[in-house]
């Protein structure tokens, strides 16, 4: 019997400053924003998906803008969101990040082998995690 889910078509948060959100996710991820300009809310692909549906980070503007989410984990409804990057693109992203002035956290996938994981915040407080494969020559399985 095949899976009833196909795959995740989106992500959808909710953002304070949508100029902020927009550098974070499009210019240091290098999404691609798929929706039309005047739409207020950002759809942006983060993968090919299948049968037309793209893989997509939406950003949706927060109506209250004078409050700011809580940034201590415990107190935050998503805990955290993984991207699989190519192994080719992980150090560069990772130096982008840190060329940003963003704190890189190291990780260990609890579950994957011969993987490379960090971690980042976004503006908005969402933990993103990064998941690559281990490098040949590189790091050993697990660290960053």
């Amino acid at each position: 019997m095949s899976p009833v889910v196909a795959g995740l078509a989106e992500i959808v948060l909710w953002v304070r400053d949508m100029d902020r959100a927009l550098h974070f996710y499009r210019d240091l991820f290098e999404l691609e924003v798929i929706s039309p300009s005047e739409l207020p809310n950002k759809f942006l692909k983060a993968g090919a998906g299948a049968d037309g549906v793209p893989e997509m980070i939406v950003l949706i503007p927060h109506p209250e803008k004078s409050s700011e989410f809580p940034r201590e984990k415990p107190k935050r409804v998503l805990h955290h969101m993984a991207f699989r990057v190519e192994a080719m693109s992980y150090e560069k992203l990772k130096e982008r990040f840190i060329a940003e002035g963003l704190e890189v956290r190291s990780g260990v996938h609890p579950v994957l082998k011969n993987v490379r994981t960090f971690y980042v915040d976004d503006p908005d407080g969402n933990e993103c995690e990064f998941i690559a494969p281990a490098a040949r020559d590189g790091p050993p399985s697990g660290s960053a």
